[in-house]
């Protein structure tokens, strides 16, 4: 039971580039699977790294940076410094002045400053220097004046036990301190036993009467030296200045501890970082990496035992795509083997004609009777034609894959196509054609419910092939029914006839490529058995069904078939 109402043609032009692209291919694909094995490291797991790392690099280094921090730190000496110096200054304005009586007034004591100098300095590791009015040192804390001359007393740093490696570590955070930004625009500090004025202008500011700080790079021990300079007054008389001095040392060891502190923070969040990094490049690369290689065998395989790695139950894109590939796979196997299917089918079907036809040709070489020999010659034009059908009906069924996959969607009115054929059959029926009717249950639906999107000419193709089978199989006279009606998302047709009806177990082999069973007394080989397959490709391709039925009476006998098509609306 099948029709041969078929459209299509082969188009061998684009076959030849499309093998040539195959082979160039096939050529190429080595080289890129020797490359894909020769990749020790994931550039997926290294690219995950490095941008995992580099945010937290970026903030550990802006965490080491510690610029506020340090500031704050600076400014609290520097106003230690300056209450000190204002202290010491306010002792020797009352201790180390005395009133000369004469037109100088009141006059700093040297002796007496040194002294005081000596003893207010004892407490502290602060270094202090007295200045005369006219700049010259009288004072230093660092220095001792003896009989052999001045010795100056140089502050040892505190000794520290440190091993090779912690050694190194501190080579190392010295270095990096050392490039931080901020110290490189301070002055450097210059110590001299006998210092010039200009050597310290916060000293000079001062003697004018005001206090002032400096804060400076110690190039001998790499750390600032931080001073300030606060005047000498006498009922506010200004008779010299004092200047005290600090190292960073303490201030650089309460940093030293803070970065410290960061710096193990930040290695045990680098060393999460870099596991997790690797957990999730891991999750990822490897799947990818399972997948490709399978792919791989896929390509390169003889047999179709490969199996695409099942992710699916991940629940994220890697799963997506592992389902993507199986579905793939196994719809490019199916398609293989139906092309496999439908090329033995062709072998068969062509095989039939051609077998008849070589034995009417060397049978009519052998006879001399003109009436034999124009009853083979008419058998050899039924086969020739039969052969020109069978072709034709191939290659139209061949292209018809490429075609539908290039199928443009448009809206296509069903009952109104289905009114269209119903006039145009009663209008062309000849005497003794079975009639068409068409029933439309609307149900109270309007027009556009019977809309579908899909390719008009081969929707039509299907509704033709499906009317010329029922007119093949009905009696003389009797009548074809098309039942049109709506459901949940789809509207269904009814092809119902009046014929013989279809063997139980044959229901579904009449959709199958070059099945045939014909009427008794049709004429053999007018079919090529590809007309309802074709029927089911095209309803397939609008994610529609089609099936077949035998119709029953009340008491159970057969009154005819039913071909049921249903296809999603718009």
């Amino acid at each position: 039971m099948a029709s041969d109402i078929v459209t299509a043609s082969i188009d061998r032009d684009r076959l030849a580039p499309a093998a040539a692209g195959d082979a160039a291919e096939a050529v190429n694909a080595p080289l890129a699977s020797r490359r894909v094995r020769r990749r020790r490291v994931s550039p997926l797991t290294l690219r995950i790294l490095a941008v995992n790392i580099l945010a937290l690099a970026l903030l550990g280094l802006g965490l080491l940076y510690l610029g506020k921090y340090e500031t704050s730190l600076i400014e609290t000496e520097l106003q230690a410094l300056k209450t000190q110096g204002e202290i010491f200054a306010a002792a020797l304005g009352e201790g180390a002045v005395i009133d000369s009586m004469g037109e100088e007034g009141e006059r700093l004591v040297p002796d007496l400053g040194r002294q005081m100098m000596r003893r207010l300095v004892e407490p502290t590791r602060t270094r202090a220097r007295l200045f005369a009015l006219d700049g010259k040192l009288i004072a230093d804390s660092r220095l001792l004046r003896g009989p052999g001359g001045v010795i100056q007393i140089q502050e040892l740093p505190t000794p520290q036990n440190r091993n090779f490696f912690a050694a190194i570590a501190g080579a190392i955070y010295d270095w990096i301190v050392g490039k931080l930004p901020g110290r490189a625009e301070w002055p450097v500090y210059h110590d001299s036993i006998a210092p010039k004025l200009q050597d310290y202008p916060e000293v000079g500011r001062a003697l004018g009467g005001e206090n002032a700080r400096a804060v400076r790079r110690d190039l001998g021990n790499g750390g600032l030296e931080l001073s300030v300079a606060v005047p000498v007054q006498r009922y506010k008389q200004v008779l010299g200045a004092v200047m005290l001095s600090v190292g960073s040392a303490d201030l650089e060891e309460t940093v030293r501890a803070v970065r410290l502190d960061i710096l193990k923070v930040f290695f045990v969040a680098l060393t999460v970082t870099v596991l997790l990094s690797l957990y999730l490049a891991g999750t990822i690369a490897r799947p990818v990496r399972r997948l490709a290689a399978a792919a791989e065998r896929v390509r390169r395989g003889q047999g179709r035992q490969v199996a695409i790695p099942d992710f699916s139950r991940r629940g994220d894109e890697i799963g997506d795509l592992s389902s993507a590939l199986r579905d793939m796979t196994s719809v490019l196997w199916q398609r293989m083997g139906a092309i496999e299917r439908f090329a033995a089918d062709v072998a068969h079907e062509i095989k039939n004609p051609l077998t008849s036809l070589r034995s009417a040709v060397e049978t009519a070489a052998r006879i001399d009777d003109p009436v034999k020999q124009r009853r083979l010659l008419a058998i050899i034009l039924e086969d020739v034609g039969r052969l020109d059908r069978l072709i034709s009906d191939i290659s139209d069924a061949s292209r018809l894959d490429a075609e539908l996959s290039r199928l443009e969607p448009a809206p296509v009115a069903v009952d109104r196509m289905l009114a269209a054929l119903v006039d145009l059959h009663e209008t062309t029926a000849e005497e003794g054609t079975p009639r068409l009717q068409l029933v439309v249950l609307d149900g109270g639906v309007r027009d556009r419910d019977f809309i579908v999107s899909g390719n008009e000419d081969r929707l039509v193709q299907v509704f033709r092939n499906l009317i010329a089978n029922a007119i093949s199989f009905s009696p003389s006279g009797g009548t074809i029914t098309l039942t049109l009606s709506r459901d949940e998302g789809g509207i269904v047709l009814h092809v119902d006839d009046e014929g013989p009806g279809i063997p139980e177990a044959k229901l579904m082999a009449i959709f199958d490529r070059f099945y045939t069973e014909r009427p008794a007394g049709e004429k053999f080989g007018t079919h090529s058995g590809l007309g309802l397959s074709i029927s089911r490709q095209i309803v397939e391709a609008h994610h529609g069904t089609i099936r077949a039925e035998n119709r029953r009476d009340a008491g159970g006998w057969l009154i005819g078939a039913r071909f049921i098509v249903r296809l999603p609306v718009t």
